[in-house]
């Protein structure tokens, strides 16, 4: 047997295979008598095919089996032996040659690059602060009481405590209208609707229709000239105008529950009332502002990784990457019910660019890991599971639902190797903290 592997590029290369034929003779005819006990053909009982026949009928595709499978093991015994780093899997291609006595393949394949690592003692990034006090507990309760609200009609004695008198629609009030729309004098479709509903102020309805409909009372009417966006969702009307006539039949306030006792134990607070909720609520704000914080601290840092490190990236990772993105945005058409999602034409092209930067990011990751010695242990992924067990009611079987599943595990596992990279980068780097409200923060992506 004969080896020779020659460098093509910064990343590829080709490993050229040589063997004898003879060294395939036993496989052969072991392989060729056991196609043979199965063989049916006319004129003969099943297994009693005459080998000459077997051979003429199952020859060249055995053989070539026979060989694929012997240039691969060859090939894998040559890489470990070379102690060659693979990136992904060799395309192998038979070599033809005169001499009847031996078999050449040449296997294409590429190494995984040398990744040199920056210097990140200048890198600066930004870690945000973000306290939660009073003001955003109550931001968070008012969230949690507009979904349990129900509404009266506006006018009904006590109302807002105007006496009843007061029906005209506000910004908060739910309006049930009838109305229709014209361009050029003509209805157009989707321009009509009788007892529509909506809540004014949600940013349902365009500025125009929600500015018109505020200050009537029930039984009234306007018309009023719309201007569709140029990239309204409905083409036929977008960037035109249309002259709408609304009539409003019934305006409801909004009736919010008190934040007493009764309204805590709607939230499942069983005990400690109020004072319990807001603890439990503040607990929740401050889980979530650190999550943000992480999450922001965590893209800065890779998109610093990504500048700062240099290396070729391997074609045969990107490609694999793609096509994973492409199953992974297939799977989620089928979840989402979308018709015919499995057999949906999904190019690979447009996850280029996130392909090559999840894979670049792999191999930094990946480098960092090796020679800062930042693999995840198992205390690190033990604490990880149980600090997201502890948000759910059975923090137990959460924790058996995670190791009942090694890919669960792994996606701790990766969890915590991430953050042990970000603990090792802002060690080394200029880290800046800035002070930002929980409602900056949650803006920020």
């Amino acid at each position: 047997m004969a080896v020779q592997i020659e460098n093509l590029g910064s990343l590829d290369r080709k490993m050229t295979l040589e063997f004898a034929r003879a060294d395939l003779a036993k496989a052969r005819e072991a392989r060729l008598a056991k196609v043979g006990k199965t063989m049916k053909m006319a004129g003969f009982r099943p297994g009693k095919v005459p080998k000459n026949l077997v051979e003429k009928q199952h020859g060249m595709q055995v053989d070539f089996e026979l060989q694929f499978d012997k240039a691969v093991e060859l090939f894998y015994e040559q890489a470990k032996k070379e102690s060659i780093a693979l990136a992904g899997q060799p395309r192998l291609e038979p070599k033809s040659e005169l001499d009847a006595d031996k078999v050449v393949f040449d296997a294409f394949f590429e190494v995984l690059p040398e990744v040199k690592i920056g210097d990140f003692s200048n890198a600066e990034v930004t870690k945000y602060v973000s306290e939660i006090g009073d003001a955003e507990i109550d931001r968070a309760i008012d969230v949690l009481r507009k979904q349990q609200v129900h509404y009266h009609p506006r006018g009904e004695a006590g109302a807002h405590g105007d006496g009843g008198t007061n029906t005209a629609a506000q910004t908060g009030d739910q309006v049930v209208i009838d109305f229709v729309g014209k361009i050029d004098g003509v209805e157009f479709a989707g321009g009509k609707a009788d007892n529509f509903e909506y809540v004014l102020g949600e940013g349902r309805m365009l500025p125009e229709f929600e500015a018109a409909t505020l200050g009537l009372k029930p039984g009234e009417s306007k018309s009023f000239p719309l201007s569709f966006p140029a990239d309204y969702h409905g083409k036929d009307v977008a960037g035109k105008t249309a002259e709408f006539t609304i009539t409003v039949k019934s305006v409801n306030w909004a009736h919010l529950p008190a934040v007493d006792d009764a309204f805590a134990l709607s939230m499942g607070v069983t005990e400690g009332g109020v004072e319990k909720m807001r603890a439990d609520v503040k607990e929740n704000l401050d889980r979530e502002v650190k999550r943000r914080i992480t999450s922001l601290l965590k893209n800065e840092v890779m998109e610093k990784l990504n500048t700062l490190c240099e290396l070729d990236v391997p074609k045969s990772l990107v490609s694999s990457e793609q096509e994973r993105l492409v199953e992974g945005a297939r799977q989620d058409l089928m979840q989402r019910g979308v018709p015919n999602a499995k057999d949906a034409p999904i190019p690979g092209e447009i996850f280029a660019e996130q392909a090559l930067k999840r894979v670049r990011l792999g191999l930094i990751l990946s480098e960092l890991v090796k020679k800062h010695n930042l693999a995840a242990t198992a205390d690190q992924i033990k604490a990880e599971i149980d600090e997201q067990a502890a948000t759910y009611e059975d923090p137990k079987e959460v924790v058996r639902w995670f190791y009942s599943n090694p890919s669960r595990l792994k996606d701790i596992e990766n969890l915590v190797l991430e953050d042990n990279v970000i603990k090792h980068f802002t060690s080394l780097a200029k880290v800046s903290d800035k002070a930002i409200s929980f409602e900056e923060l949650s803006k920020l992506h």
